[in-house]
């Protein structure tokens, strides 16, 4: 059976779109932005500032659906310059540190309201 999850905490979805859907155990959580849900806008400070961003909204959805970091299974990192790879993989690291999720990560042209990172995941209870 299908859940949508939708956590107060993270920014709302700016498309047709859920934050993130459960199903089978398995929760699929829409590529995340840096935005502050306070200010509605992307974070100020570079990529890392950037990153964290993102990382803390994939927590907030996490949490609302009662799993954590642990449970990441796959992750997708998306950046608007690969030169970026480096400093966003400094700030990503401090979330998985141990039986690290599968990743992939690679540039895009663009992304939604000129973030430099968006990050999806897909975890597992």
């Amino acid at each position: 059976m299908k859940k949508v999850i939708n956590s107060p905490k993270a920014p709302k979805a700016i498309g047709p779109y859920s934050q993130a859907i459960e199903v089978n155990g398995f929760l699929y959580i829409s590529g995340q932005l840096p935005v502050d849900v306070n200010t509605g806008k992307i974070v100020e400070g570079g990529i890392q500032a950037q990153t964290e961003q993102s990382l803390k909204n994939i927590g907030y959805i996490l949490e609302e659906a009662g799993m954590n970091y642990s449970n990441v299974v796959k992750t997708t990192c998306l950046l608007s310059d690969i030169a970026n790879f480096a400093a966003m993989n400094e700030v990503y690291a401090k979330y998985f540190t141990s039986e690290c999720p599968a990743r992939a990560a690679f540039a895009v042209k663009d992304l939604p309201m000129g973030a430099m990172v968006e990050i999806e995941v897909v975890a597992v209870k």
